[in-house]
């Protein structure tokens, strides 16, 4: 059974942050699906991740080769990469049958959006409710702290 992690932004942005996590999950040998919520989110974070420093490897679902990709980001719930991990951002809804099929789910949210943070505490109980391992971060001291744990 997965778990999912929710990573509350405060200090970092959410394609840092992302960045980040893709490099962690694609290091323990994890296929990714990112899904958010809409189309031109995507395209965007298409463009920050092909760009410098922070260069990932991925592909936009919708392609002749989506199966292939390591990572793919995707406004869908299937996941056509064979991905073992999801990573939801905008307040893309998971389930916890999704959260179980995984090796993990990770929900990262701005904390600094009120409509981002009712979102994700409505997705923290909906798990929690149906049993699904979940823990909490937060970067609000400058580093990721745990702060709960179900």
């Amino acid at each position: 059974m997965g778990a999912a992690y929710f990573y509350h932004l405060t200090q970092r942005s959410m394609e840092d942050t992302l960045t980040m996590l893709l490099g962690k999950a694609r290091g323990a040998g994890w296929r990714v699906a990112v899904r958010g919520v809409q189309m031109s989110r995507m395209a965007q974070l298409d463009s920050r991740l092909w760009q410098g420093d922070g260069f990932v490897a991925h592909g936009v679902a919708g392609g002749a080769h989506d199966a292939a990709q390591p990572i793919l980001l995707t406004t869908d719930a299937d996941c056509p990469n064979g991905a073992t991990c999801v990573m939801s951002i905008d307040g893309a809804q998971v389930s916890a049958d999704e959260v179980a099929a995984m090796e993990r789910v990770c929900i990262l949210f701005d904390g600094m959006d009120p409509q981002a943070l009712d979102t994700a505490r409505g997705q923290w109980k909906a798990l929690k409710n149906a049993g699904v391992s979940a823990q909490y971060w937060s970067e609000e001291s400058g580093r990721w702290e745990k702060k709960a744990e179900t």
